[in-house]
């Protein structure tokens, strides 16, 4: 049996899979769909309006999720935002500690269940994110950092390394004692694959390269940010298929839609593409 999400355009929830359903769902897309079990949110630690993790964690409760909650080292106002090397320099000599501790504190007193990801997608090379590029050893320096404070906050919660799923993400691993999970970022675009590939590729074709490289540290693995757009063949193969038991991803415990437009533009002039259920379709 199927549960469809979000009035039949979400991700389809196999009865019986123990891979769960998440969602980042600004919109309140998912709010009627008691399959999710997961409620994403992302805080940029410069500007972050803390009162929001209480309304979260309210939200959450309600509907019986837990709470994925992603730290990014930054401010999103880019004026704001430091250069990579001072950035990595504030955090190492405990600038940055207050804004850590303050939202690990808020962390601390939720009644969901939580779990804290920082500084994701640290192995891309590509100039997103402020963070990413660094050093190995000094980005497991700042990661290790900012969770043996958290953890002085918010002893409950867990923690979740997140690289991007490519080639030389080993490097960036913090340790068994500072990842409970480990999260993954799976993008399907259809334009992006006839052009680059000449075929449709699937979400199993694109998780594969992150999953093989991450199971060897024998973590629970998480797609912690999923999307994908295309025509209507290509976006109902995908929903049907992400909460699916594969024998190739036996650790693969949950998948979280990432319900909003792009934020940073693809390369090669593939825009924000948009993920919202609502305009994946393309005609």
């Amino acid at each position: 049996m199927e549960t469809p999400t979000a009035n039949g355009k979400g991700p389809v929830v196999n009865t019986g899979t123990p891979i769960e359903l998440g969602s980042y769902d600004p919109y309140g897309t998912f709010k009627d769909d008691r399959v999710v079990k997961i409620e994403h949110l992302f805080l940029p630690w410069e500007d972050v309006e803390l009162k929001s993790m209480f309304e979260a964690d309210a939200y959450a409760q309600q509907r019986g999720r837990d709470l994925l909650i992603t730290v990014e080292p930054w401010s999103w106002s880019q004026d704001w935002r430091l250069m990579p090397v001072d950035l990595r320099n504030a955090i190492l000599n405990g600038s940055y500690d207050p804004n850590m501790r303050a939202i690990c504190k808020i962390a601390g007193e939720l009644k969901s269940n939580v779990t804290i990801r920082w500084g994701q997608e640290m192995e891309d090379q590509d100039g997103r994110f402020t963070w990413s590029g660094w050093r190995p050893d000094d980005y497991i320096k700042a990661y290790r950092r900012m969770v043996d404070l958290c953890r002085k906050e918010a002893p409950k919660a867990k923690y979740m390394w997140s690289p991007k799923g490519l080639e030389g993400l080993q490097a960036y691993y913090p340790g068994d004692n500072y990842a409970d999970s480990i999260g993954l970022s799976v993008f399907g675009l259809q334009k992006y694959d006839n052009d680059k590939f000449g075929r449709d590729r699937t979400f199993a074709e694109l998780l594969k390269p992150g999953y093989d490289l991450t199971v060897p540290f024998n973590k629970p693995i998480v797609v912690a940010e999923l999307g994908y757009v295309g025509k209507q063949a290509y976006v109902d193969n995908w929903k049907q298929t992400v909460t699916e038991v594969e024998a190739d991803f036996p650790e693969l415990n949950a998948v979280v839609y990432f319900n909003d437009k792009e934020v940073h533009p693809w390369p090669e002039g593939y825009g924000r593409p948009d993920w919202r259920i609502d305009f994946q379709v393309l005609e």
